[in-house]
């Protein structure tokens, strides 16, 4: 008799307590008129969060797994581009399924959204601006870029910039709209090597075959010129006080061209001042007409 009364307590005291906590994880909380979530709609909600983040990495180890590692870093950073719009989806479509009327959650925040949209424009489209870069691929990192007179050597691409070090060793921070707002020159995308050029000008009556021949010969003996394809000349034109040539070579390393460039032009000095070849200065004849 006496164990059939502890039973019975017992089974009043577990009834008791789901009984309480049906009454905890029923209770509501009221936002607005028209919204109300209870205390079981949040767990729900952190559960489908918790499962959904669970899915997206395993979705995310399973598709990566046989990548090199350079198309493996540009799929995580799309990845984190479109995880928090899968988060969103998912919150919305949790929300609908436990009875909560989105639409309501809509309209009472809709100032708020109107708010931070526009508050958040330039930040949708860096945004949109980066995932249009790794799906374009016209820019990777490592790339030699030029913009808005700038040029920089890509690190790295985030979600809303793009980091570059200049040849002086700056950080450049490049704003990912700017891509589609301005014109991009890439000068690694068809490779690592680039033509460069040293234009020149001698004074007339320059015997221009020895020209052609110290200019190759400076270009030639240069450790970083290229030797395939050769370095060529061109007479670009009669100038108004000199005959202007054109040098034209290949550099490895185009990020430092402008070293290389620099000790082309001491050679091509020292070179035009042993066999006496004049580099002339702007000239004007003036001539006094007296009445």
């Amino acid at each position: 008799m006496v164990q059939d009364l502890s039973k019975i307590e017992e089974t009043i005291t577990e009834s008791s307590a789901w009984e309480s906590t049906k009454e905890f994880l029923g209770r509501h909380i009221d936002i607005g008129k028209d919204i109300s979530i209870s205390i079981l709609d949040v767990l729900i909600v952190i559960t489908a969060i918790f499962i959904t983040t669970i899915i997206l990495r395993i979705i995310l180890r399973v598709i990566t797994r046989n990548l090199p590692e350079d198309d493996k870093s540009k799929f995580n950073v799309v990845y984190g581009y479109f995880r928090w719009l899968i988060y969103v989806i998912i919150l919305l479509i949790t929300l609908h399924s436990v009875g909560i009327n989105v639409t309501a959650v809509f309209a009472a925040s809709a100032a708020l959204l109107i708010g931070v949209g526009l508050a958040l424009q330039t930040l949708f489209q860096d945004i949109i601006s980066g995932v249009f870069i790794l799906v374009d691929q016209s820019v990777h990192v490592g790339d030699i870029i030029e913009i808005e007179g700038k040029v920089g050597r890509v690190e790295e691409i985030k979600l809303r910039t793009t980091r570059a070090v200049t040849i002086d060793n700056k950080v450049l921070v490049i704003p990912n709209h700017l891509y589609l707002t301005n014109s991009l020159y890439n000068w690694t995308q068809n490779g690592t090597t680039t033509r460069e050029s040293v234009e020149v000008g001698v004074a007339y009556g320059s015997d221009v075959q020895l020209v052609k021949k110290l200019l190759l010969q400076a270009a030639s003996t240069h450790e970083d010129v290229i030797s395939e394809p050769e370095p060529s000349v061109l007479f670009t034109n009669f100038g108004d006080s000199s005959l202007n040539f054109k040098l034209i070579f290949t550099l490895a390393d185009s990020f430092k061209a402008q070293f290389p460039k620099s000790d082309i032009r001491f050679e091509i000095d020292r070179l035009f001042r042993e066999n006496n070849v004049t580099i002339p200065f702007p000239q004007r004849d003036i001539h006094i007409i007296e009445k």
